[in-house]
């Protein structure tokens, strides 16, 4: 073979290499680059929905936490203040409201400040919350004196006046109030309201029976009880708790409260409290129990009160359901306990 062949051949050995090196990725080679590429991508998607997952379900439950937490700190509060007058009277209270149980056969669930503290089992009606109470849970009611109060300077009887030694006052007319010295406590309707003048006729609605405030309450007695100089005067606080349905298709935990001497509308003060379950002590006893077995109320020192919360995601849990979490905490009443 000449050297002319001999090129030519090589050339043609040469184009046949390029070409063979220029040829690319078989079919199978592009499939089985392409399985592995959806492997490695579905496993990224995996970790990301599952760390997906656990972020919402962590976020639920610390939403869940936090609900927790706020509902028995406003629970709380209540439940300690319950019976406080800021007088330490030993329980001598008078109550001289046309609604209350010394003038009214059927008293108004607010006025019967007697019984500061009273419960009820999911077996039981509470008059405060009547229909609104969710089914299969409890409820509370709970009364006693609010804030700090104003000092009485001096009570003109039986003119049933008080002058307060404050210049001014947020006590309006036909606030019910708690007006207390070392002797005794007595619940009356302020009537009108000029300046730190607060007056308690025996009128207005409910009104009182009488402008007589001696324990214990006699609505026709024509005395006049004076209260000390300083004796404190301070707003009813009354709540009743309870479990109810709200407007997101959901049940929250409720507060219904009175103002000026008329029952308000309820307050939702915790969303997505699904249930409440109150136990509670008596004074001597070793155990807590339902309402429905409590035998004097008077007695009770302490509220064992079980909140059931769900999230406010609803799939953030298993099954694509909200995360759910029950919680307990025990609060016992100040003035009842040594």
């Amino acid at each position: 073979m000449n050297v002319r062949s001999k090129l030519e051949s090589r050339g043609f050995t040469l184009r046949q290499r390029a070409k063979t090196r220029e040829a690319g990725f078989t079919l199978v080679e592009l499939m089985i680059a392409l399985l592995l590429g959806l492997v490695v991508i579905a496993g990224v998607i995996s970790v990301f929905l599952s760390n997906q997952q656990v972020y919402r379900s962590n976020e639920a439950l610390s939403n869940v936490q936090d609900s927790s937490r706020l509902a028995f700190e406003m629970l709380a509060r209540d439940i300690r203040a319950a019976g406080l007058n800021g007088c330490g009277n030993s329980g001598r209270l008078s109550n001289v409201l046309n609604n209350g149980p010394s003038k009214s056969a059927t008293p108004a669930w607010w006025a019967t400040v007697n019984n500061p503290l009273v419960g009820y089992d999911s077996t039981q009606t509470d008059p405060a919350a009547g229909a609104n109470r969710v089914a299969g849970t409890d409820s509370i009611i709970l009364l006693g004196a609010e804030g700090t109060g104003n000092s009485l300077k001096v009570d003109a009887e039986p003119a049933a006046n008080f002058t307060l030694n404050e210049s001014s006052t947020d006590i309006q007319t036909n606030d019910v109030v708690v007006v207390c010295d070392p002797d005794h406590a007595a619940v009356v309707q302020i009537t009108a309201v000029a300046g730190s003048v607060l007056s308690h006729a025996a009128s207005g609605t409910p009104g009182n029976c009488t402008t007589d405030l001696s324990y214990p309450s006699v609505c026709s007695s024509s005395s006049s009880y004076v209260f000390a100089p300083n004796a404190l005067i301070s707003k009813l606080s009354v709540s009743n708790w309870y479990i109810g349905n709200n407007g997101a298709n959901g049940k929250s935990l409720f507060r219904q409260t009175v103002s000026l001497g008329a029952t308000q509308n309820p307050a939702e003060m915790v969303r997505d409290v699904t249930d409440m379950q109150i136990l509670y002590h008596q004074s001597g006893d070793t155990d807590f129990k339902t309402a429905n077995n409590i035998t004097n109320w008077a007695v009770v020192d302490a509220v064992r009160i079980t909140l059931t919360t769900e999230s406010v995601d609803k799939r953030a849990g298993v099954n694509a359901k909200p995360v759910s979490r029950s919680f307990t905490s025990t609060t016992t009443l100040r003035n009842r306990v040594s």
